[in-house]
């Protein structure tokens, strides 16, 4: 697989397709080589993301780095291969790229990459999308645990939740049996206490929450208004969307002083 057939695998923006191949010319694969094979593998890959930073400083879009990350994608098909996993859910977690571009020009109005902080744990492998929820392989208290992301874009629907994570028990069982029967965790502010008194109490959010026994909180966290509001967290208050019932909730809470902050759950 090339890069560009990636590109159109996962429904790249024309515009980042364009931008692609006018930057393509400028990355010398053969000198960074070294560092792509480190940004494939993840006890390395932050590292290798600071060094190619440094080597494509110039680059305010981030399409260099965006580049390197797909180039990444490429070669790591062939261990999908290798293990027997299957095209959509690599293709599925490759949409990533095409996601987090999509989600930068709602926030910003503009169309670039800001998320190569993140994506090493697509392209090392060490995250999935199965189904509607993302899969990531962690340590918590020296044991192996499974972190869930729930991805903007997902059917969070009950039913669809369950499907995701039948799907990805089976998926671990067959490809990571050193995964079995290990902890699902989440830290999202979907699991936040403060939203039970928002929503309906059959809503899906709440209806996910109940899944796990919550461990902690983080009341002061406000990572959840790029989420809700597709605005940056430092937003003033006033500017931000009420196009739901929850913006139009969460939005009253911010002016009045409080916060929705954040919950750290282990699944039951």
């Amino acid at each position: 697989m090339n890069l560009f057939e990636l590109c159109e695998k996962i429904d790249l923006q024309k515009e980042m397709v364009v931008k692609i191949k006018n930057n393509l010319p400028d990355i010398n694969f053969n000198m960074i080589d070294g560092q792509l094979s480190k940004l494939m593998k993840i006890d390395t890959a932050k590292d290798a993301y600071d060094y190619l930073k440094c080597y494509v400083s110039e680059d305010e879009e981030h399409i260099k780095i965006l580049i390197c990350n797909l180039e990444c994608g490429c070669r790591i098909y062939e261990k999908y291969q290798e293990k027997g996993i299957s095209d959509k859910i690599f293709f599925d977690t490759m949409k990533c790229f095409s996601r987090f571009i999509d989600e930068c020009k709602i926030r910003t109005g503009k169309c670039f990459f800001d998320r190569g902080w993140w994506t090493y744990r697509q392209i090392s492998m060490n995250l999935f999308r199965i189904g509607e929820l993302e899969y990531e392989f962690k340590r918590l208290e020296n044991e192996n645990v499974m972190g869930i992301h729930i991805p903007s874009d997902a059917d969070f629907r009950n039913t669809k939740v369950d499907e995701s994570l039948n799907e990805a028990k089976e998926f671990i069982s067959k490809y990571y049996p050193e995964y079995n029967n290990c902890k699902f965790i989440c830290s999202s502010w979907l699991l936040s206490p403060k939203l039970t008194d928002l929503l309906d109490p059959d809503s899906n959010i709440l209806q996910f929450q109940k899944r796990f026994d919550l461990i902690s909180t983080k009341p002061d966290e406000k990572e959840y208004i790029e989420w809700l509001f597709q605005a940056p967290a430092d937003t003033d208050y006033q500017k931000l969307k009420e196009d739901t019932s929850l913006q139009r909730k969460v939005k009253q809470l911010l002016l009045k002083g409080d916060n929705i902050g954040s919950g750290f759950g282990i699944m039951k």
